[in-house]
């Protein structure tokens, strides 16, 4: 009996030895179990089976028929459309427009070719946003481009339609819809790099500019670090956005001293003939009786300073400021005024005199061409020529000049000292509540994580 109970021993041991070095894990695993189930609980017993790594692996390749077939001419796909959307190029043909937009249709080509308002709208005109829908055999279904105007609360819509065998073509006019965008950036080189890097359109970094023009020298203050917000509009239509609009509010920290600025049109019996603008959420205006700058935000060349004449090849004062812009920019009055002289002078070549008010008087030099004539009145920000190179000039740009009583000053100091006007005080409490909300909108605009300019 000891014998075979001996034997029976030596067997179980035997097969549990050889179990534990075969299969290791699974053994642990149900030491394991037991363990953690020795309360009562309920566990599972380790598959003893081989391991499936240990398993031979076998390949069974089958054919298998589907359920059903499809086909492009199989009626499940029938009538399936296809929606591409492009912008326009200002190289396009009418080839080269399709095959973008993934339309394979000798029919549509010709009509678009033909069609004298299909024509005006889509070829030579870049950035105009286009959507098609094209049928499952590449052939269009319905073409439709859509551009705004400038300064328009409207945008228009050019509709291509298939009509059986042949196409029509009209353009319809709709309002646009207008949203706010929301974003910030900080100087690391330049305005552009960084409004580029916080992917603003240009068209509002030279508003945000323009804003702030004679509160902060753009040209020549910028610092590293130096950051901003903006709200601004975007206008769409048919949901597309076609282009930017106003901004709406903004602060710029310049040299850690900030700035705010939001847009106000009054409204009400108490706002008639006022025209809306920018002011700083004090209710003080932004707006000066004199413009630092005739010409939109640009580089300055040459500042108001001592130089070395490209001309005369002598160092000698430069009693104004050039500003670098290229030929056919519009040049603006800084103010009100009256036209003094609009003709040519000695090394100035085209130039228009303006006369404004307290002795003051404004110079605008070397225009390519002159649009305002001797005794017109102009008001601020009016185009009077545009820029050229003619006169003493290596090269177009425009000579601005600033003179009170025959004496020229700094343009940019000038304008930074000349006056403003503050919210009419009935119109203040309105624009006290919109101060409020300006400042909660700037702070979810400074929110935004910061983009920065290698």
């Amino acid at each position: 009996m000891i014998n075979t109970l001996t034997t029976c021993g030596n067997f179980i041991a035997n097969t549990a030895t050889r179990l534990l070095n075969e299969h290791p894990k699974r053994i642990t695993a149900l030491v394991a179990a037991l363990l953690l189930g020795g309360g009562g609980g309920a566990f599972a017993v380790a598959n003893l089976a081989p391991d499936a790594s240990d398993l031979p692996v076998h390949e069974v390749l089958e054919n298998i028929q589907p359920a059903y077939t499809t086909s492009l001419d199989n009626p499940v796909t029938e009538g399936l459309t296809l929606y591409r959307s492009d912008l326009s190029r200002s190289s396009d043909s009418t080839d080269t427009l399709l095959k973008r937009l993934g339309i394979d249709d000798a029919k549509a080509a010709a009509f678009l070719r033909s069609n004298p308002l299909a024509r005006q709208a889509l070829l030579g005109r870049a950035g105009r946003n286009i959507t098609a829908e094209v049928q499952q055999d590449q052939s269009l279904r319905m073409l439709t481009a859509r551009w705004s105007p400038d300064d328009t609360g409207n945008f228009q819509r050019l509709v291509v339609k298939r009509q059986g065998p042949s196409f029509t073509a009209n353009i319809e006019t709709a309002a646009l819809q207008a949203s706010s965008q929301l974003a910030s950036g900080t100087i690391q080189s330049s305005l552009f790099a960084a409004t580029d890097e916080a992917k603003i359109p240009d068209n509002i970094a030279v508003q945000l500019a323009e804003i702030f023009a004679t509160e902060i020298d753009f040209r020549r203050s910028l610092r590293k670090g130096d950051r901003f917000s903006v709200v601004y509009e975007t206008l769409s239509g048919d949901g597309e956005p076609l282009r930017t609009g106003r901004v709406l509010s903004a602060e710029f920290v310049n040299a850690g001293k900030a700035y705010q600025a939001m847009w106000f049109q009054p409204s009400g019996p108490d706002a008639q003939g006022s025209k809306g603008g920018y002011y700083a959420l004090d209710g003080t205006s932004l707006r000066r009786a004199f413009l630092s700058s005739p010409v939109e935000f640009s580089r300055v060349s040459s500042g108001f300073a001592m130089r070395f004449h490209p001309i005369l090849k002598q160092t000698r004062p430069h009693l104004g400021t050039d500003f670098a812009a290229s030929t056919g920019t519009p040049a603006r009055t800084v103010g009100d005024g009256v036209v003094s002289f609009a003709g040519w002078q000695n090394g100035y070549g085209n130039v228009v005199f303006v006369k404004h008010r307290n002795n003051t008087e404004t110079v605008y030099a070397h225009l390519s061409k002159i649009l305002v004539t001797r005794g017109q009145g102009i008001s601020q920000g009016q185009t009077i020529g545009l820029v050229g190179s003619t006169g003493w000039a290596t090269g177009p740009h425009l000579h601005f000049e600033v003179r009170t009583n025959g004496v020229q000053h700094d343009p940019m100091k000038f304008a930074q000292k000349s006056e403003t006007i503050p919210v009419p005080a009935a119109l203040k409490p309105n624009f006290d509540r919109l101060a409020q909300q300006t400042k909660i909108a700037l702070g979810a605009a400074a929110s935004i994580k910061m983009s920065s300019v290698q």
